[in-house]
């Protein structure tokens, strides 16, 4: 998959925005969870990252210090108790502090529901929803209890249902309950948290579906109202707005990156912009990422994204 061709992260904040602080960022390997990291840390942050696979992390790490960030990472199973209380003590013993956190990790199969076993619901809903809750809950309990911070949890597009993976819908719908219900608990302590729901994101997420997927994946921009694929970049500088100081005063809320898709009604004609139209500056496609890859799958589409993320893989 080749990269874009730009040497540095573009991003659209301030330099310096997060000089001192420490991010964590889970599913930290791939899509949308490898864009923010890179973006946190061209902003300079020391970068946390989380994952499953510790040859991903290792190979995010190294890019984001061949760009000049601060990087460090941790293999855990956020959907494990104990490991999970382990990695928020490893970290603040190895950097001190956690000022914020990516909830990203996660991942699904397509099933309609009466082929999902007890096993594959549970699974999905574990990685999405309960690990999503152990990791928020052990940095409020070990450090954003008594020093603040803010919380960014990656749900989905799921208004009007999930319908052939109607365990990541439930998932994340839960994951947006808990976002509002943490958001009031918490806001006493000077932490705030919010959600970013992302819409049909062109990433590497998209090559973990089968082949027989190729064509609706390829085909699911045609229902978004704007014509395109959202990219990487375009979902990673919504988390990072919500992580900085011009977000002080919202919390509880959920951002959609969707290209306005949950709004689409049958019977009303669906009008996308063409080429031309796509390329005005209030809904041109945002490239910040200079590490952008395309996903395989659209290798051999006719209107291949430029860069990118979508259903989100578990790193």
């Amino acid at each position: 998959m080749a990269e874009t061709s730009t040497s540095t992260y573009q991003p659209i904040f301030a330099p310096g925005l997060f000089n001192g602080q420490v991010i964590i960022v889970t599913g930290g390997g791939s899509g949308i969870g490898r864009c923010t990291a890179h973006e946190l840390a061209c902003l300079g942050a020391h970068v946390v990252l989380v994952g499953r696979k510790s040859e991903k992390l290792q190979a995010v790490a190294d890019e984001i210090t061949a760009d000049g960030g601060a990087v460090s990472w941790h293999a855990c199973d956020v959907r494990s108790e104990d490991a999970v209380a382990l990695l928020v003590q490893q970290v603040l013993a190895a950097q001190g502090r956690i000022d914020g956190l990516v909830n990203n990790a996660g991942g699904q199969f397509m099933a309609p529901l009466e082929s999902i076993s007890a096993k594959g619901w549970e699974a999905v809903l574990h990685t999405n929803l309960t690990g999503g809750f152990l990791v928020a809950r052990e940095c409020y309990r070990q450090w954003m209890a008594q020093h603040g911070g803010s919380v960014v949890n990656i749900v989905a597009d799921m208004w009007g249902s999930m319908p052939g993976m109607g365990h990541s819908g439930a998932a994340r719908a839960g994951m947006v309950s808990f976002t509002e219900t943490a958001a009031l608990e918490w806001a006493c302590s000077g932490v705030r948290v919010n959600a970013v729901a992302p819409g049909y994101i062109a990433s590497s997420g998209m090559d973990n579906y089968p082949p027989a997927a190729a064509h609706l994946l390829r085909s699911m921009q045609q229902t978004v109202p704007l014509g395109r694929f959202g990219n990487e970049a375009e979902v990673s500088a919504a988390i990072v707005f919500l992580l900085s100081p011009a977000a002080s005063f919202i919390s509880g809320s959920t951002v959609r990156v969707d290209g306005a898709r949950p709004q689409v009604r049958l019977g009303w004609p669906l009008r996308v912009p063409d080429a031309a139209v796509q390329q005005r500056p209030a809904i041109r496609p945002f490239a910040g990422f200079h590490r952008a890859q395309v996903p395989r799958v659209f290798a051999a589409a006719p209107a291949a994204p430029s860069s990118g993320s979508a259903p989100k893989d578990s790193a």
